[in-house]
């Protein structure tokens, strides 16, 4: 605590938002004092928290929560310590580890899974390192649910009529906006490398600098955090939802990920000649093989899955090539050093902790079990079969029938998940749509 401390004091840190990201990757904790918090040293929440839905609600099955709904004590990490470069006085935000009293670390956390698969990794003597690219959506506010969603006014005074991919100009429709956006990540050591527009109408996409996962997963959930923060101070809304929008493209997280060795920093997907190595293609196998399994933790919600469709940039498999971007595996062009795959298949509103943790598990069991991938295809991988789930149920059903990735996840965190994720589901069920109601009213 006492780099904590240091901070506090050398910012002169009025409150504390004492947080954790919990299995949708939603900030959830305290706002205290920061003098109350510095002596408390940390502060205790009910272990459901990692159990609450989307909604709001719980799951029914007791199985996957201690009956007495015992406290966990939050340790803050002291490397996430930021500045809240929006709040009114200053403001400290401080992402914190979870364990139970006698010690033990709550195995429900989605920061400590993605500790847990790093482990797995540097017990290998491998370091695991990860870029991620978040896209999202601008969109005026819209308060009713009922109503679809439409691209917001820029500085132009007109909305979008059509796609601008890569346009400037549809950026800088929105520059003071995306001014507070790159002055808020400098100030929270959030490392965007590009901003660029994408394919939808109001849809964006930044870069961030490869790195660690752990601090990576940190930045791309604290970016999320602050993409809606500064779109609010300018009448819009920033939605990370898979697909907004029934006409527009879907927004993804796209994870480029490659490994190095931990005592020379040498990337063993290539060789000594500079040739993809063996581990390289074990890798994309392992990817190949448990990405259906893990697809709950790339697809979390409902919603997800409408992003999965033919011809809708976004794949529909797990096949894999060289500078293709249909494929739900992309291996970009690049000198030996920086050799690495791009998994296409999470979502945007995937939680960052469990999709990073996922994909760089599939890519362990490759290596570790020596897999060989299909040939890389050189067409488009839309004209091929599905091969990923497309609902949120069978998902969760191969997650939970996967062996091999329980093992790694922890019995107790698939159980946790699984039943956030059925119980979400389940409500879904419950809810009548405009569809249903136009044709099936009087139809059938």
């Amino acid at each position: 605590m006492s780099q904590i401390h240091s901070f506090l004091e050398e910012q002169k840190i009025s409150e504390v938002e004492a947080i954790i990201p919990d299995m949708a990757g939603i900030a959830r904790g305290k706002i205290m004092p920061a003098e109350k918090y510095a002596e408390d040293e940390g502060m205790r929440l009910p272990e459901g928290i990692f159990l609450q839905t989307v909604t709001g609600e719980w799951p029914t099955d007791d199985a996957v929560i201690n009956p007495m709904e015992i406290d966990i004590d939050l340790v803050g990490d002291p490397n996430s310590i930021r500045l809240v470069p929006w709040a009114p006085e200053p403001t400290a935000q401080v992402i914190h580890d979870c364990f139970y009293d006698d010690g033990r670390v709550v195995p429900m956390s989605p920061r400590y899974l993605l500790r847990r698969v790093m482990e797995l990794y540097a017990a290998k003597g491998w370091k695991p390192v990860v870029a991620p690219e978040l896209e999202f959506f601008l969109v005026e506010p819209n308060v009713d649910a009922d109503y679809p969603l439409k691209p917001p006014v820029g500085r132009s005074g007109r909305a979008e009529a059509g796609r601008q991919s890569y346009s400037i100009a549809a950026v800088n429709e929105f520059d003071p906006l995306f001014e507070d956006i790159y002055a808020y990540c400098e100030a929270q050591r959030i490392d965007i490398d590009t901003l660029i527009h994408e394919d939808g109408a109001g849809q964006m996409e930044i870069n961030l600098i490869h790195g660690d996962p752990l601090e990576l997963a940190d930045q791309a959930f604290l970016f999320k955090r602050t993409a809606r923060e500064a779109a609010l101070r300018h009448k819009m809304y920033a939605t990370f939802m898979a697909k907004p929008m029934a006409d527009q493209p879907g927004s993804a997280l796209h994870i480029h990920q490659s490994v190095v060795d931990a005592k020379t920093g040498q990337n063993i997907f290539s060789n000594a000649e500079g040739q993809p190595s063996k581990l390289f293609f074990a890798h994309i196998a392992g990817l190949q093989k448990f990405m259906p399994a893990a697809m709950s933790l790339f697809a979390p919600n409902v919603n997800s899955y409408r992003r999965i469709t033919r011809y809708n940039m976004a794949p529909i498999n797990v096949q894999w090539g060289y500078d293709n971007r249909t494929a739900g595996l992309r291996v970009p062009t690049s000198p030996p050093d920086a050799r690495r795959v791009e998994n296409r298949v999470a979502g945007a509103d995937a939680n960052p902790y469990l999709a990073i943790a996922a994909s760089l598990a599939c890519g362990y069991l490759g290596m570790v079990g020596n897999l060989t991938p299909t040939d890389p295809i050189s067409s488009s991988a839309y004209e091929m079969p599905f091969s990923l789930p497309l609902t949120l149920a069978e998902s969760l059903t191969q997650l939970r029938s996967n062996k091999k990735l329980v093992d790694i996840f922890g019995e107790r965190f698939v159980a946790a998940y699984a039943a956030v994720k059925e119980s979400e589901y389940d409500t879904f069920l419950r809810v009548i749509s405009s569809w249903e109601r136009e044709h099936l009213l009087l139809n059938v």
